[in-house]
């Protein structure tokens, strides 16, 4: 399997560990984690990662689906949302978004393997 470099957008510090070690013992790479949805569209154009993991709600004045939309005016990166937001308005955004997996926190490694195959 080829290894992916992965963009962590995840505004809990510990969840965004337990991702960034998921995803270090699927092998791949984590090439930044930020806070916000202005450092998440700041880091994709830096990095240019393979696949973006992405919360729905961050800090500052942009949410996880307003910044993808953002990132996907340049970039065409597959985006997985985790998120514990299921309401309908953030769902129905969710759904007219170019995304491969909507996760509900907490996650597993499984949920998470599975979601990178589908994005490979």
């Amino acid at each position: 399997m080829e290894t992916k470099k992965v963009l962590i957008v995840e505004d809990e510090l510990i969840i965004s560990m337990l991702i960034e070690r998921m995803v270090g013992n699927m092998g791949h790479e984590v090439v930044d984690k930020v806070s916000s949805g202005e450092d998440a569209i700041t880091a994709a154009f830096e990095h240019e990662p393979d696949i973006i993991l992405m919360d729905i709600r961050l800090q500052g004045d942009i949410n996880g689906i307003e910044a993808m939309s953002q990132i996907r005016e340049k970039l065409d990166t597959p985006v997985i949302y985790i998120s514990g937001n299921t309401d309908k308005l953030h769902m129905d955004q969710i759904e007219s978004s170019d995304y491969i997996e909507f996760l509900s926190k907490p996650i597993t490694f499984s949920e998470l393997n599975r979601s990178f195959d589908m994005a490979s």
